[in-house]
C-alpha cells in the first residue's frame, strides 16, 4: 500500500480489514491474529475457508496473496501454534497478489476448480508440500525453495532468530560473496546455514544448493562431489556455474581445508556465485566474512533440552537444574541433545551432577576451545554409559561415510537391532527412513574408539567388500537390463563407494578397485561423469585384462558424452582390442558399437553405419539380444541424419521391440524421442505428437530428466504451428532441464530446435518469445511436464 501515500494508506487500509472481516465472519471464520494488512483466520471446514476467501478476493480493491491449510494447531492462551500455522504461513507467502493456494491437505476437502502447481520445498525446510492454485489463472513462478537439495530438518529449528537475522543480512550484502560460519562440532552450524541459505532462496534465481563435505578426506574430490551436486556432467565444475546467480552451502569444510584456493579461484571464474560455508576454522580467502556461531541464548537452550526430554517421553521444569545444566554444557546444542536423550534415565539434577563431574575433570588446565572441551567431555560421559556390546557397535559404525542401511550395518559391523536402537534412544545415532547414521561430530569421536580398539583396519576392510560386493551386483544385472533401478541406492551409497574405492587406492589393490568401478560407469554416465572417470583410469591399471577391457570400455562411454572425442575413440579401440585378445567375442562387438558412436559424433556417417552394421551382425550370431537393440537404435539414429526417415523408423521400431522383451525401460524414452523426430521429418506432426508424448510419460517416470528435455523440445516443434506462446514456453523448460544435467542437444535435435526457435519467434515477436521462454525456464520440472501434456491433451480432444 505504499504507494497510496501516508495520507490515503489509512482509509485504504481500513477499508481493506473491513472488507476481510465481512467476509470471515460471514462464513463463521475467528481472527486469530491481525499485523498490518495481513490476516490470520481460523475456520471449522476447509470449504468455508476457501469461500471467504474467494469472496475477500473477489470484493478487495488491492489483491492479496491467501493461503489455507487443514491441520490441529494447539490453541493456547497466546493463540494457535505448531507446525501446521506455520505451513500456512509458508503456503501464503509463496503466492502473489490475487492468488490463492491450498495444501494437499486442503484440497482434498474442498470442491474447487484448482490448478496443480506440483511440489514445493517451504522455507521452514520441511518435507516437499504439493500445492493447488484456485482457479486457472497464470500467476508468476511461487516464491519457494524450488531449485535446492537443502535437507529436510527432522526436527523445528529452536531459536536463532537473531543469529539466522544477521547470517542473512551478510548474505544478501552484493559486497560480500562467501560468508563462513565457524565454531566447534556440535554448536549449530549445519542448522543456522541451512536456515539462512532457505530465508535468501528468493535472491538466488538458480538455486540454492548444498554439499556436505563430512565424508570427503581428500582435496582433489571437492570439485567432482560439488560437480555431482550442481550436475556438471563434464568435471568443468566453473564453466558449469558461468554466470549463475546462485548460493553455494558447503557443509564440514574443515575437511578438506586443503582445498580452500579452490573455492576463491571458483569465485573469481562465477561473478554471480555466493558460497556460505561451515567449518571448524576460517578459510583465510581474500573477502572472507567469518561468522562465529554463539551458543544458544539460554531461554533458547532450556527450550531445545525441554522439546528433545519431551522427544524421549519426559517432561521437566524448564528452571532450576535444567537451567543451570544447560548452562554447564555451555549450552550447545549437540551436548543439550545428548544430555537430555538421558532424561528417561536420570532427573536434571541428576544429569548436573553426574557431567560436572566430568566436565571439571576433562576441561580442567587444557588449551582448547572450552566448547569444544564441553562437548567432548559430554559424548565421553555418555559413551561410558554404553554397554559393552553397544560401544563396540558404537565404534564400528564409524566406518560408514554417509550412513548405512540396517542390513548393512548388519553385515559389516554385527549390529544388533536391539543395539542399534539404543544408540539411536541416546542420540549417538541417528535414522531417517531406513538409513543409521551419526552426526559428523560423533562421527569422528566413535572413529577415535574404533583406532584405539584395534579394529580399525578389520572393519575398513569389511565395509570395501561390502561395497565390492554390491558393484558386483550391479554388474549382474545390468548385462543386459538398465542402470534405473539401481539409482536410488548408488545415489544413498555414493559416499560409501567412494570411501571403499579410496581405501582399496591407499592399499594399492588394484583388483578390487577395478572390480568395484568397472561395474558402475553407466552410474557415474548419468551422476558424475568427472568421478568416474578418475576411478576408471585407476581401474586400468590392473592386471586383469577382462576388467581392463571393462574400464576402458568405460572410460570411452564417459569421454563420449562429454565430447572428448580422440579420448574416446582411444579409450574403445582399446577396450575392443582387449576384449578380442580375451576372446570375449559380445564385448568386443559393443565395442564396435562404440567406436561407431564417436564416428557418428565427428560427422563420418558412413563409417558409423557401416561399424553399427558389423557389430549388429556380430551380436545376431552371438545371441546378444541387449547389444543388438543398442546396434539398431544406433543405425535408426544414423538414418535420421542421413534425412532416411522410413529407414530410421524401420530400425528404431525394431530396437524398441528388444529393449521392451528384454524390461530395459531407460532406452525406450530414447527410442520414442527418435521415432518422434522422423515422423516430423516426414511431416506427420499427430504421429510424433504421440511419440513425443509417450516417451515424455516414460521419462518422467523414470525420472530421466535429459529425456524429459529432449521430448520437451519435440513437443515445442509440433506446438509451434497451432501454439507459438505455448511452444516458446515448452523451449525454455526444455532448456532449463537440460542445463541442470548438463546435457546437450545432438546433430537433428539441434536442427529442429533451431527451425522451432525461429518460427516461434517470428509468430511471436522477440518480446512475446523472451517472455513465454523466460516463463517455462522458471518453472519445475513437474510444472513443465504437466504444461506440456496437459495443453497436449486438449489438442488431442479437438484433431
Amino acid at each position: 500500500m505504499t504507494e497510496l501515500g501516508a495520507e490515503g494508506c489509512a482509509p485504504a487500509l481500513a477499508e481493506h480489514r473491513r472488507t476481510l472481516r465481512a467476509a470471515v465472519e460471514r462464513y463463521a471464520g475467528a481472527e486469530v491474529d491481525t499485523q498490518g494488512d495481513s490476516f490470520f483466520v481460523a475456520f471449522a471446514t476447509a470449504q468455508g475457508a476457501l469461500a471467504a476467501a474467494v469472496d475477500a478476493q473477489r470484493e478487495l480493491a488491492i489483491p492479496v496473496r491467501m493461503g489455507i491449510h487443514t491441520g490441529t494447531p494447539l490453541l493456547t492462551t497466546e493463540g494457535y501454534v505448531g507446525p501446521d500455522v506455520h505451513t500456512a504461513a509458508r503456503i501464503a507467502a509463496a503466492g502473489s497478489g490475487g492468488q490463492i493456494l491450498l495444501s494437499q491437505a486442503t484440497c482434498d476437502l474442498v470442491d474447487a476448480e484448482v490448478r496443480d502447481l506440483g511440489n514445493h520445498r517451504l522455507k521452514d525446510l520441511s518435507a516437499p508440500e504439493r500445492i493447488y492454485q484456485v482457479g486457472l489463472a497464470e500467476f508468476p513462478r511461487l516464491k519457494t525453495l524450488y531449485q535446492t537439495n537443502l535437507p529436510v530438518a527432522a526436527t523445528p529449528l529452536v531459536g536463532r532468530e537473531r543469529e539466522v537475522s544477521e547470517v542473512t543480512k551478510l548474505l544478501v550484502r552484493d559486497d560480500v560473496r562467501l560468508v563462513t560460519l565457524t565454531g566447534p562440532g556440535g554448536s549449530g552450524k549445519t542448522r543456522l546455514a541451512l536456515h539462512a541459505a532457505a530465508e535468501v532462496a528468493d535472491s538466488y534465481p538458480e538455486g540454492v544448493f548444498w554439499a556436505g563435505l563430512a565424508p570427503l578426506r581428500n582435496t582433489m574430490l571437492l570439485s567432482m562431489h560439488v560437480g555431482q551436486v550442481l550436475g556438471a556432467q563434464r568435471g568443468d565444475l566453473a564453466g558449469h556455474i558461468g554466470d549463475k546467480r546462485l548460493l553455494l552451502v558447503l557443509d564440514n569444510f574443515e575437511h578438506v581445508i586443503g582445498a580452500a584456493p579452490d573455492v576463491g579461484a571458483l569465485l573469481k571464474s562465477c561473478p554471480r556465485l555466493d558460497v556460505l560455508i561451515t567449518s571448524r576454522e576460517r578459510l583465510q580467502l581474500d573477502g572472507e566474512h567469518e561468522w562465529a556461531v554463539p551458543p544458544l541464548p539460554s531461554h533458547d537452550a532450556v527450550a531445545l533440552f525441554a522439546q528433545r526430554a519431551k522427544a524421549v517421553g519426559v517432561e521437566v521444569e524448564t528452571a532450576g537444574a535444567t537451567a543451570e545444566l544447560c548452562k554447564r554444557l555451555d549450552n550447545l546444542p549437540l551436548a543439550l541433545e545428548l544430555a537430555a536423550a538421558r532424561t528417561k534415565l536420570f532427573a536434571p539434577s541428576q544429569l548436573l551432577e553426574r557431567i560436572s563431574q566430568r566436565l571439571d575433570l576433562l576441561k580442567g588446565g587444557r588449551d582448547a576451545d572450552p566448547r569444544q572441551e564441553t562437548l567432548r567431555a559430554t559424548i565421553d560421559w555418555s559413551h561410558d554409559l554404553l554397554t559393552p556390546e553397544e560401544q563396540h557397535l558404537f565404534a564400528r559404525l564409524s566406518v560408514f561415510a554417509g550412513g548405512a542401511t540396517i542390513e548393512t550395518a548388519e553385515a559389516v559391523c554385527g549390529a544388533s537391532a536391539d543395539a542399534l536402537a539404543s544408540l539411536i534412544d541416546k542420540s549417538l545415532a541417528r535414522k531417517s527412513g531406513e538409513r543409521i547414521w551419526m552426526l559428523e561430530t560423533i562421527r569422528e569421536y566413535a572413529a577415535e574408539r574404533l583406532e584405539a580398539s584395534g579394529e580399525a583396519e578389520a572393519f575398513r576392510s569389511r565395509h570395501a567388500k561390502q561395497f565390492l560386493a554390491l558393484a558386483e551386483d550391479v554388474a549382474l544385472e545390468t548385462v543386459d537390463g538398465d542402470i534405473v533401478p539401481w539409482l536410488p541406492q548408488l545415489d544413498a551409497e555414493a559416499a560409501n563407494i567412494r570411501t571403499a574405492l579410496t581405501y582399496f587406492s591407499d592399499a594399492g589393490e588394484t583388483e578390487p578397485l577395478a572390480r568395484t568401478a568397472t561395474p558402475l560407469w553407466h552410474y557415474w554416465a548419468v551422476r558424475n561423469i568427472a568421478e568416474g572417470r578418475a576411478w576408471l583410469v585407476r581401474a586400468t591399471q590392473t592386471a586383469d585384462t577382462r576388467l581392463r577391457a571393462h574400464a576402458f570400455y568405460g572410460l570411452a562411454v564417459l569421454a563420449s558424452r562429454t565430447g572428448e572425442l580422440v579420448e574416446a575413440t582411444a579409450a574403445a579401440n582399446e577396450a575392443l582390442l582387449l576384449h578380442e585378445r580375451a576372446g570375449d567375442a559380445r564385448e568386443a562387438a559393443r565395442s564396435t558399437v562404440l567406436l561407431g558412436t564417436v564416428a557418428s559424433r565427428v560427422g563420418e556417417l558412413d563409417r558409423a553405419f557401416a561399424l553399427y552394421e558389423r557389430a549388429a551382425e556380430l551380436m545376431r550370431t552371438s545371441g546378444d539380444r541387449a547389444g543388438l537393440a543398442t546396434a539398431l537404435g544406433n543405425l535408426g539414429y544414423v538414418a535420421l541424419e542421413r534425412g532416411d526417415y522410413d529407414e530410421a523408423i524401420l530400425r528404431e521400431r525394431e530396437a524398441l521391440t528388444l529393449h521392451a522383451e528384454l524390461g530395459r525401460r531407460d532406452q525406450v524414452p530414447i527410442g520414442l524421442i527418435n521415432l518422434g523426430y522422423a515422423s516430423l521429418g516426414k511431416h506427420d506432426d499427430e504421429a510424433a505428437d504421440d511419440f513425443f508424448a509417450d516417451g515424455l510419460r516414460m521419462a518422467y517416470e523414470l525420472g530421466d530428466t535429459l529425456e524429459i528435455a529432449y521430448c520437451l523440445e519435440g513437443l515445442a516443434a509440433v506446438a509451434v504451428t497451432r501454439d507459438a506462446e505455448h511452444a516458446a514456453k515448452l523451449l525454455g523448460a526444455a532448456e532449463a532441464a537440460r542445463e541442470s544435467v548438463g546435457g546437450s542437444l545432438e546433430s537433428v535435435e539441434l536442427k529442429v530446435h533451431e527451425r522451432t526457435v525461429d518460427r516461434a519467434r517470428a509468430q511471436n515477436g522477440d518480446d512475446a518469445f523472451q517472455a513465454g521462454w523466460e516463463s517455462g525456464r522458471a518453472i519445475t520440472i513437474d510444472a513443465s511436464v504437466t504444461l506440456a501434456l496437459d495443453q497436449r491433451s486438449d489438442y488431442a480432444r479437438k484433431r
